[in-house]
């Protein structure tokens, strides 16, 4: 027979590569550090952590080994081919030539029956009145035979005269009622895809309580309009065997239901008007006969009312020439509809935590094993962040705690000392000891004069070696051991960072950044005294601190306003002491000014009036001590002659570097700097 009593539900396999297992292999997994790590330049970029998340979720993240797992991307055009791969091979055709194959093929055995009849009654010999019997089962023969002839070309139209047809045949007969009980079992579990072998094989009774099942829930739903609490324990108490999925909520249940009678009205849409002709009419047919219709019209549009989000008007167009029968089609359509809200969820997920509604089980049967392990990673990546305090959630959006900013600058700082010679940077050492505060972490023999920071284990052990083991400890001059220090050096530095769109545009924004994120992180930590500030400027400058740092970006405006920088660099080294200088990072010339009235002005070629007034800041800043260092980035022969003239009037230095070198530079000539300030040069 056609149908199967409760088919599981099938899926097109997916195509997927395997090795065999050597026992070396590991699974795809990141800590919360290393996934930090790899989100760091995003957060230099832009500051913002949760662009960096929802870029992470699209295209991967990469673990420990290297290995690069997938992104809603990568996921994303699985689901289109696979989407397209069902289109392309199927069509609904075999709905209904399964049915009408059926129902052919019992007409056939009936006929057959038909015309055994017909043939005993032309061969039997008897009396009159055994003649007469046999003429009249000839003509009722006949007759059936023309009752078969007259059968309506429609599948509803047949199965509505077969079952006012009284058959020859036991076997036709029972053929027939077998598959009427099959169609009506399949549509049931359409419409009630929670419901398993409960509706097999129904008797009256089962039938009643299905309709009072469906009207009970109607009358829940209409309850719920009027504001009514729905007595949802009550029902499941009493139906609750039809449902062995054990619903814990009348919405869990109801979504389950919407979705299977959405997609039984996509596979409508999906076929041609005569195609959903018939199968509707089929249905009511059958619907009709258990007394079920009405309540499923009215359950369906009250379903329709409570979730229209479900795709009730979704269609496919089916262009293969693989038949699906009845049970595969709405297999396909489930497919299809999973396929689908999976796309929409990846589609619309903008933060990790939206990927926890994902159903990890069926993503692995659409999509793999290895997208459903990153999906799973990238879902609890946010959770992860939080509880090492790298992220925090603040009013729904996250932010960089300040220990994560800290990371950033010290990965920044680490990633240019890799590219630095060891010989070059050394470690900041004095050939000289000072009697300053700054602690060397060396020691040395105590002489007069020194401070009396003892160090007291390399005392006692000076001691020990002295008189050998044994208590008390008896110590002498000799055994003293005090700290070296550094001579302290206080150097105040603003640091100008060019955000003009030339620097994103020529790839120059993101290696800037990081230097000034590796400058703060290493005066922080290294010269703790030191000060530095910072200044971003483009049509306009503007002071920025260190927690604000990561979120400075570069402008989607035109000009770069080296004299309105220069100004509040000049104004913040004002309030500080001890030697001042001013690195400027920047790609262009000047091409902006502040007026009189204090509106910028912009105009490029740049006038001579900005040029003028440029460096005319620069000169009030060599009048106060003020030493300016200028990297440049991409220079051109104006630009050449623009820095180089502030290098005159100022005597600081330029360098003329690239988006690769840049880091190198800076933080060379500012070590460099530190150490002829503590060598006294």
């Amino acid at each position: 027979m056609v149908f199967s009593r409760r088919r599981p539900r099938r899926h097109q396999p997916a195509r997927f590569s395997y090795s065999r297992w050597d026992g070396t292999q590991t699974g795809f997994e990141i800590s919360a550090d290393e996934l930090f790590d790899e989100m760091a330049d995003e957060l230099l970029y832009h500051g913002d952590v949760n662009s960096a998340l929802r870029r992470m979720m699209q295209s991967g993240m990469r673990g420990p080994d290297g290995q690069q797992s997938e992104g809603i991307r990568d996921m994303l055009q699985k689901l289109r081919e696979r989407r397209r791969d069902i289109l392309d091979n199927h069509n609904l055709g075999g709905v209904f030539d399964d049915i009408a194959d059926a129902l052919r093929e019992l007409v056939e055995t009936e006929r057959a029956a038909l015309n055994e009849l017909a043939q005993r009654s032309e061969t039997a010999d008897g009396a009159d009145s055994q003649d007469r019997q046999n003429e009249l089962r000839s003509d009722s023969a006949a007759m059936k035979n023309l009752e078969l002839d007259l059968l309506p070309p429609d599948l509803a139209g047949q199965v509505k005269a077969l079952q006012a047809y009284d058959f020859e045949s036991p076997e036709a007969q029972r053929r027939f009622d077998e598959l009427l009980e099959q169609l009506r079992e399949q549509l049931m579990q359409q419409f009630l895809d929670q419901v398993g072998d409960g509706i097999n094989n129904m008797s009256e009774q089962d039938h009643q309580r299905l309709k009072d099942m469906m009207a009970e829930l109607n009358h829940m739903l209409e309850q719920r309009a009027q504001g009514i609490p729905p007595d949802f324990e009550g029902f499941m108490e009493r139906f609750g065997d039809f449902f062995p999925e054990n619903p814990q909520t009348l919405d869990e249940l109801l979504e389950v239901m919407a979705q299977r009678m959405a997609q039984m009205q996509q596979m409508l849409n999906s076929m041609t008007p005569e195609q959903r002709r018939q199968l509707e009419e089929l249905s009511n047919q059958l619907l009709e006969d258990m007394d079920l219709q009405w309540q499923m019209d009215q359950l369906a549009e009250n379903l329709r009312q409570q979730f229209p989000e479900m795709g009730w008007g979704q269609s496919y167009d089916f262009e293969g020439f693989d038949p699906l029968d009845f049970p595969d089609a709405m297999d396909m359509m489930g497919e299809l509809g999973d396929i689908d809200q999976l796309d929409n969820l990846l589609r619309g997920a903008t933060n990790p935590g939206a990927l926890a509604e994902v159903d990890l089980d069926r993503a692995r049967e659409l999509l793999g094993d290895e997208a459903a392990a990153s999906l799973e990673q990238m879902a609890d990546m946010a959770k992860r962040l939080e509880e090492q305090g790298l992220i925090e959630n603040r009013d729904g959006r996250y932010e960089m705690t300040p220990r994560a900013i800290r990371r950033i600058g010290n990965g920044a700082l680490r990633e240019l000392f890799k590219r630095m010679s060891a010989d070059t940077l050394g470690k900041h050492a004095r050939e000289q000891s000072g009697h300053g505060h700054e602690r060397d972490f060396d020691t040395k023999p105590y002489e007069y004069g020194d401070r009396f920071n003892l160090d007291l284990e390399k005392t006692l052990r000076n001691a020990v070696a002295r008189n050998g083991g044994g208590v008390p400890i008896r110590l002498q001059p000799d055994d003293f051991e005090v700290e070296r220090t550094e001579q302290l050096v206080r150097s105040s530095t603003v640091l100008m960072l060019d955000v003009s769109m030339s620097m994103a545009m020529r790839d120059n924004f993101l290696p800037a950044k990081k230097v000034t994120m590796a400058l703060q992180s290493l005066i922080s930590s290294q010269y703790p005294r030191d000060f530095l500030g910072m200044v971003s400027f483009s049509e306009i400058a503007r002071e920025f601190d260190a927690a604000s740092l990561p979120e400075v970006s570069w402008d989607y405006v035109y000009g770069t306003n080296m004299q309105h920088a220069f100004q509040l660099a000049r104004r913040m080294l004002g309030r500080e002491s001890g030697t001042k200088q001013i690195i400027m990072i920047t790609d262009g010339e000047p091409t902006a000014h502040l007026t009189p009235s204090g509106q910028p002005f912009f105009s490029y070629p740049p006038s001579q009036e900005t040029v003028d007034l440029t460096l005319a800041e620069v000169a009030r800043c060599t009048r106060e001590d003020i030493r300016i260092n200028t990297f440049v980035l991409d220079e051109t022969p104006y630009l050449r002659n623009f820095v180089e003239q502030i290098s005159r009037m100022n005597g600081g230095r330029a360098f003329f570097a690239t988006n690769e070198n840049l880091g190198d530079y800076v933080l060379m000539d500012f070590v460099d700097h530190k150490h002829q300030l503590i060598r006294g040069r």
